[in-house]
């Protein structure tokens, strides 16, 4: 069966579409996806139907361009929490709240994401989509109310899919390039706790073993070299599509230090105007917390609160981020040199999983012993490209 798409990767290019049996595992039921969209919705399906699996929790993700800004499960949100993702009061299912973290986890990233969600869509949860920037969501259904809910946001044009979570693809997988179909069995490697019993160093934690569970599943359906850090049930910095990993372990750690800033009293005193809506008083949080706004962005930063403030003291900063640990940081290739762990620890790494296998191992795991940084070796590299 041929399903028609909006179009391929860009606009330019036509005639795209998704073809699969005579029963599609995915039905599109409001909306006129694209192709990015779907390689968003199959790979955000899988990732949450895993991790929602091995947990028993309900799981979501925000995808962008083939790979996830924010991963999450449904532990409860702390009153810190609660405002940076401006909640409030509301109600949240373990659902909602699932993807309420997922979304608070870069909410800069997430702006314009598709939406997987491991469970059908309960109202709570279609309420709170409902009032953000999203293009789609794919899940395994949807409770009485939610499908109406959704189907009427951007004006009717919110993509809808439906997919069935018994649906198991074959073992191989083909790709086209340039003319050339390319074969491999695809990676069914299930991710369990069982990765987690070849500890290097260190002792681990129930949380721990769950936020490390949390990170090794959301590698394997990034796009590679990826790194990411995982604190309380949900990812708070990913870097992926690097070519160098201590530079995706930068990237996430910036990303972990945003994610925890953001919690800070220095941030979410800020006062704005009743007028400035809700996703611009998140975004004017992250631009304040990253520090370099143009002359510009200053100006209009200023408009949009009820009293000035000046910049982060940086002593204040640091004194915050020196504040966040516990953190859980997981490589989908093996750790090369100690410099990974170098960054790591700056932003309050104690735990590790990664494959192992470098020539350098004994050093990467000197320098986890000097930070106190437990570490375990899975013996599985997950690469996804």
């Amino acid at each position: 069966m041929r399903v028609e798409l909006k179009y391929g990767c860009n606009p330019h290019q036509g005639n795209a579409a998704f073809e699969s049996g005579e029963t599609p595992p995915v039905r599109v039921r409001n909306g006129a996806p694209s192709m990015i969209n779907m390689l968003d919705a199959l790979n955000g399906w899988q990732l949450v139907a895993e991790l929602g699996g091995v947990l028993d929790l309900p799981a979501a993700a925000s995808f962008k361009h083939v790979s996830p800004a924010g991963v999450a499960v449904g532990v409860p949100l702390p009153k810190n929490l609660r405002r940076a993702c401006e909640v409030g009061d509301r109600k949240l299912t373990p659902l909602a709240t699932a993807y309420v973290r997922a979304r608070g986890a870069d909410p800069k990233c997430s702006f314009g994401d598709f939406v997987a969600l491991s469970e059908p869509v309960d109202m709570a949860t279609a309420t709170y989509l409902r009032g953000v920037v999203s293009d789609g969501v794919v899940a395994p259904g949807f409770e009485p109310g939610a499908f109406e809910t959704l189907a009427a946001k951007k004006g009717g044009s919110f993509v809808v899919l439906e997919i069935d979570p018994d649906y198991r693809p074959p073992p191989i997988e083909s790709r086209e390039v340039f003319g050339v179909t390319l074969v491999q069995h695809r990676n069914d490697r299930r991710v369990t706790f069982d990765d987690l019993d070849g500890i290097v160093c260190g002792e681990l934690s129930d949380a721990a073993r769950r936020d490390l569970v949390v990170g090794l599943v959301t590698l394997k359906y990034t796009q590679s070299n990826s790194v990411c850090y995982v604190a309380g049930g949900q990812t708070i910095g990913i870097g992926a599509g690097q070519q160098s990993r201590v530079d995706c372990t930068k990237l996430a750690g910036a990303k972990a230090d945003v994610w925890h800033l953001g919690r800070s009293p220095m941030v979410l005193d800020l006062v704005f105007r009743r007028s400035v809506r809700r996703q611009d008083r998140i975004n004017w949080r992250v631009r304040y917390i990253e520090g370099d706004l143009t002359a510009t962005e200053e100006a209009a930063f200023a408009e949009s609160l009820e009293q000035p403030v000046a910049a982060l003291d940086d002593e204040a900063r640091n004194a915050w981020i020196a504040g966040l640990t516990d953190v859980a940081l997981v490589s989908d290739g093996f750790i090369p040199f100690r410099d990974n762990v170098d960054h790591a620890a700056k932003h309050g790494v104690r735990y590790i999983a990664q494959p192992g296998g470098s020539a350098r191992d004994g050093e990467v795991e000197a320098a986890c012993r000097e930070y106190g940084i437990a570490m375990v070796h899975t013996g599985v590299r997950l690469f996804h490209h």
